[in-house]
């Protein structure tokens, strides 16, 4: 004979997911992924977290889904357990609970009234029914809740007080179920599932929006997103993009956003004050009634549903006209050329193949400096633009030209930053302006020391001075052109280079140093030949200071990497306005959920229940009166309050010519 199981398994299941143990588990899983989504900065491209992190812990932060906390699945199971923990607890409880709220206990026993500490009896001279109606009054007026029923020879009146406290348990539970549930409609779970259908593919390439395939672009109606797209002034977009991984997704609109204008103030050191764009929006289902307004941070425009922000701002297109200085070839030849932010410039020289490509334009610059104080100060460097120059390889280098000289220790220099990767911080060349805060001086120079005849006649010119015999020689005079050659090319380490080659080791350093001596005093002289030929016959301090500078940039040219230097030197800008827009359909849904957990936290805490009873039975000589109450929650103030409604009772009866027969103690 088998023996039918006490529990089904539906009931232990219900247990189970209904147990506080399984709550608290999950709550304090949430709370932690909660602080990793925090800390570490979401949904960012990958090779800032490459180089955040390394290749090793990116691999490892990337399979746990880190990058992207909120929509893992393994932080979307955790929510659905815990909305089913949070339900099974609610279902099992509620039922019980809106039970107690109702039922007064009108079928309590004497003998459990007896047993309450607290409880009090009286012996009153008056009718039963006179002794229930000052007992009915006295909870009456204390704010219970009273019903009475009829019991042997007499009556009892039970009265509760602040019931509605459970109902703030049930609100608070069935919150947090709100709160979640809005949680994951406001979620990238949507494009989860249509990439595990295969209905999204994610792009990775920087190509333009009418290049992205279809199966990257999601629907306008998608129910859930949050995206950003940068709009330049006069220009308008119906679509905006959405950052997934390594890549992106195009986000259709539902209608199109045009920038009327963009504005932006800065404070007297060039850093952005504030900002806001004059927008309109055209919808299809409204041709003939466009919304126009202006946004600014913190005042979005709410359409449909959408909320358009004005997140940051960037350029748009400005149009710059450049002068490329060639450093290979014809060194120090310009050609002007006119350009545009976002285009790409295809070129050729020395037999080689190369791309530029203008990607930024900077109005402000502002950058740390130390004044003469010695105090660091913030200083606007003035416009800039940052490019690639990518070979025919595909191998690139960004560069960041300034357009204006800044002055640094009192010598005014064109500044051009450096780096071979992104993310990689910038090398910085100096390159020194003249008495006219010009690149001119310095790239004759430059195109001087390329020169074989001129440097061919400044060096027999050093020789005939110093040493009659050695301007005799050729080899003399081929050496000291070979060795400006190699410094033109390489620096000075190619000098040190070459020298490692024909000197013994211990008289390296000395070689090295009469060698720089010789060079210097060769590019002395071409320099000041340069001067005389523009007028100049006594040079100057700054003069000097000139030399000193292009000497130290003809050196670091060496490793700049670039056959030309692009100098700026005017643009047209163009803002884009650089707006997110977000459509929450879960917002509402948070919002009731807050609302009703700050309701139910309000009525857990403030409401106190608490109930009362008072028995009233005929006895010799008039009436018996048996009062108890009692609360949930055994606090002194509860004490308190026991102890005063009983007082107040007490007092009635007294005026009605009652004693106390017991008082048991609380």
């Amino acid at each position: 004979m088998t023996q039918t199981p006490t529990h089904s398994p539906g009931r232990q299941l219900m247990a189970f997911l209904g147990s506080m143990n399984l709550a608290i588990i999950l709550l304090v899983a949430v709370a932690l992924a909660s602080i990793i989504g925090t800390v570490l900065q979401q949904n960012q491209a990958y090779g800032d977290y490459l180089m955040k992190f390394g290749p090793f812990w990116f691999e490892v932060f990337r399979t746990l889904g880190l990058y992207d906390v909120y929509s893992a699945p393994w932080f979307l199971a955790i929510l659905g357990f815990l909305v089913l923990s949070t339900s099974a607890c609610v279902i099992r409880n509620a039922p019980g609970m809106v039970r107690e709220m109702r039922d007064h206990r009108l079928h309590a026993q004497e003998k459990s009234l007896r047993g309450i500490p607290g409880a009090a009896e009286w012996q009153v001279p008056v009718s039963v029914e006179a002794a229930a109606i000052e007992g009915r009054r006295t909870l009456i007026e204390s704010g219970f809740n009273v019903r009475e029923t009829r019991v042997a020879e007499g009556y009892l009146i039970a009265g509760r007080k602040g019931a509605l406290q459970r109902l703030g348990y049930i609100f608070t539970h069935v919150a947090i179920v709100i709160i979640l549930v809005g949680g994951v409609l406001d979620s990238r779970i949507w494009l989860a599932l249509r990439e595990l259908k295969g209905d999204l593919v994610v792009e990775t390439r920087p190509v333009p929006v009418s290049q992205v395939p279809p199966e990257s672009h999601v629907p306008a109606s998608n129910p859930s997103f949050r995206g950003n797209v940068n709009i330049p002034e006069g220009q308008q977009s119906s679509v905006l993009f959405l950052n997934v991984r390594d890549g992106y997704v195009v986000q259709e609109l539902p209608f199109t956003i045009e920038v009327k204008d963009f504005r932006i103030e800065h404070y007297i050191n060039g850093q952005p004050k504030s900002y806001e764009s004059d927008i309109v929006i055209h919808d299809p289902a409204s041709p003939n009634q466009p919304v126009a307004q202006t946004i600014s941070v913190n005042h979005p425009l709410i359409y449909k549903g959408h909320a358009i922000y004005q997140a940051s701002f960037g350029d748009g297109g400005s149009k710059l006209a450049l002068r490329a200085w060639q450093l290979l070839g014809q060194s120090g030849a310009a050609q002007d050329i006119q350009g545009a932010i976002f285009q790409d410039i295809p070129f050729s020289l020395g037999g080689q193949r190369y791309t530029l490509e203008l990607n930024d334009f900077r109005l402000f610059n502002i950058n740390p400096i130390e004044g003469e104080d010695g105090k660091v100060e913030q200083k606007n460097f003035g416009p800039s633009m940052v490019f690639r120059m990518r070979d025919a390889a595909g191998q690139a280098r960004e560069y960041e030209n300034y357009m204006n000289p800044v002055v640094l220790d009192g010598r005014p220099v064109f500044i051009s930053g450096m780096r071979e990767q992104v993310g990689a911080p910038m090398r910085y060349l100096y390159l020194p302006a003249d008495r006219d805060n010009r690149l001119d001086t310095f790239m004759a120079y430059y195109a001087r020391l390329h020169d074989p005849e001129r440097v061919a006649r400044a060096v027999q010119a050093m020789l005939e001075e110093i040493n009659p015999e050695a301007a005799k020689l050729p080899a003399a005079s081929e050496s000291i052109r070979a060795m400006v050659g190699r410094f033109v090319e390489g620096g000075y380490d190619a000098i040190g280079t070459d020298l490692e080659k024909r000197v013994p080791a211990e008289q390296l350093q000395q070689a090295f140093e009469t060698s720089v001596r010789v060079l210097q005093t060769v590019l002395g002289r071409m320099y000041v030949e340069l001067l005389a030929e523009r007028g100049i016959q006594a040079p100057a301090e700054q003069d000097e200071r000139f030399l000193a500078d292009a000497v130290t940039a003809i050196n670091a040219l060496a490793l700049y990497g670039s056959p030309i230097y692009l100098q700026m030197t005017g643009f047209e800008h163009i803002q884009a306005s650089g707006l997110q827009i977000t459509k929450s359909p879960g917002k509402a849904v948070v919002y009731f959920g807050s609302f009703l957990l700050t309701l139910g936290v309000f009525m857990l805490f403030y409401l106190h229940p608490r109930r009362a009873w008072v028995l009233v039975r005929e006895n010799e000589g008039g009436a018996r009166l048996l009062f108890a109450t009692t609360s949930h929650r055994k606090t002194i103030d509860m004490q308190q309050a026991g102890v005063q409604l009983r007082e107040g009772l007490e007092a009635r009866l007294r005026g009605a010519g009652g004693h106390p027969l017991r008082v048991a103690p609380v």
